[in-house]
């Protein structure tokens, strides 16, 4: 039902529906439109039949004058001469209008319902007569299969001026028992329309999903291969916008970090004469902290050029055993004397740049022991998500700064120390490399004490827990 109400709410499944109810709805009115034609044309030649009858009838009576007495008596098909008076209804537009397309007598006739019994033959003489036995007349019942016969009054006037009157009966016409909308042809018809209707979504849907992955890879690498100008003209003109916003975003950072390379480059000579410069300083306490200084101004290029740097590498990726790389700089912290122990592992594989994994948890276990005095490095697979936890027993953050401390040179610790309070870009750098990587990088308290930075990836959901 989850994926269900996923796929409805994406563009493919919204045209999906689109397309599936439209054409549903047109082919049930052009399915009722062909039976209202169909039972139309069906009414017109019934018309056109019974018509036919009449005027055969007329022509006869009008053309043989010395027949007329017994054609009269006699009848013909579905026709005979009344006298008295019947009970009329409306006119039968219809017939009378089929009626005065034709030639002769019947051009002009009035044509009106009756009762039924106008079209019942006399009852013969001895019936009435007093004592003789009575016909009955047995009434079939109405079948459900068939339209009952109808009867009407036709009133015209022959080429002689003689009035006539005639019962005109209307045969029983049997009723059509095809469904209008047959299961079997609608279930088909609908499948068809389903599987077509799927198809175009997704192939209409296709270019921008396409866009939409280029855009997310775009953020984690810049210098991914443009996106192919394939396709329709809108698309093609789409994906070529796109290729030149990337190639924009390549220049403008290319052209930020070659001018901090370049500051970086020009101010190694002048801060290196000063360095020489500030030994001849004869306070050697003044000495000390103009050398300080000059060596927070120097880590603070550097830190500022690895930060631009860190979103332009080019470093290809390969298959990463997250464990082995965790485990690796959890020893080298340990042997350096720091309290740092890897304690759990996930088994993971990803596909992710070393270097740049190495430096981001690298800074992230640096921060927990400058910060915390201890780092505990944990790797679990959860939800389909690989998180690695890096949890020191230091004092904790305020809630307000949890996310503050990502903004570039900002620092929490107020003193001048470069020891304590750093650059301000170590967790700027860090959050950096790992959203390049497709990676989430957020800090929070534990609720034992300390705090913990926690970084998270998303595995497909087609994965075993061992992503490629």
């Amino acid at each position: 039902m989850k994926r269900l109400r996923r796929f409805l709410s994406s563009m493919a499944g919204r045209l999906f529906v689109i397309l599936f109810v439209g054409m549903m709805v047109a082919a049930v009115c052009a399915t009722l439109l062909a039976n209202a034609k169909r039972q139309q044309e069906f009414e017109r030649q019934n018309l056109a039949r019974i018509a036919d009858r009449l005027q055969g009838f007329v022509n006869l009576l009008d053309n043989n004058l010395e027949l007329r007495p017994r054609l009269l008596a006699v009848g013909g098909p579905s026709v005979r001469v009344v006298s008295g008076e019947f009970r009329t209804g409306d006119p039968d537009p219809g017939l009378m209008a089929v009626l005065a397309t034709r030639e002769g007598p019947v051009a002009t006739a009035q044509v009106r319902a009756t009762g039924f019994r106008a079209c019942l033959p006399p009852l013969p003489d001895f019936v009435t007569r007093s004592g003789g036995p009575r016909k009955h007349i047995r009434v079939r019942p109405r079948d459900p299969d068939f339209t009952p016969p109808r009867c009407r009054l036709v009133e015209l006037q022959l080429s002689d001026g003689t009035p006539l009157r005639l019962a005109l009966e209307y045969p029983a016409v049997a009723r059509s028992t095809v469904p209008a909308f047959d299961p079997w042809f609608m279930s088909l018809l609908g499948l068809a329309m389903a599987v077509l209707a799927y198809a175009v979504a997704r192939i209409a849907s296709a270019p921008l999903q396409r866009l939409a992955s280029a855009a997310a890879e775009l953020g984690q690498d810049l210098q991914r291969d443009p996106l192919p100008v394939t396709g329709p003209l809108e698309v093609r003109r789409a994906a070529e916008a796109f290729n030149a916003m990337q190639k924009r975003l390549q220049r403008h950072l290319g052209e930020r970090t070659q001018m901090l390379a370049a500051i970086t480059h020009d101010l190694q000579t002048p801060v290196t004469r000063l360095r020489l410069r500030l030994e001849n300083v004869a306070d050697e306490t003044l000495r000390e902290r103009l050398v300080a200084d000059l060596a927070a101004m120097q880590a603070l290029v550097r830190e500022g050029l690895e930060l631009a740097r860190s979103a332009e590498s080019a470093e290809p990726r390969v298959a990463l055993d997250l464990d082995s790389l965790l485990q690796s700089i959890a020893e080298d912290a340990a042997e350096a004397g720091n309290d740092a122990v890897f304690e759990r592992g996930c088994g993971a594989v990803l596909m992710l740049r070393p270097l740049a994994m190495h430096r981001l948890f690298s800074n992230l276990v640096d921060n927990a022991i400058k910060y915390g005095h201890s780092a505990r490095v944990t790797a679990d697979i959860r939800d389909g998500t690989v998180e690695v936890r890096i949890q020191d027993r230091g004092p904790g953050l305020a809630d307000e700064d949890l996310e503050a401390v990502f903004t570039p040179f900002l620092r929490l610790e107020t003193s001048r120390s470069r020891e304590t309070g750093g650059a301000g870009l170590g967790l700027t750098i860090a959050r950096a490399l790992a959203e390049k990587e497709g990676a989430t990088l957020v800090l929070r308290n534990h609720p034992g004490g300390g705090l913990q930075a926690v970084v998270c990836w998303q595995l497909p959901r087609w994965g075993s827990g061992r992503p490629l």
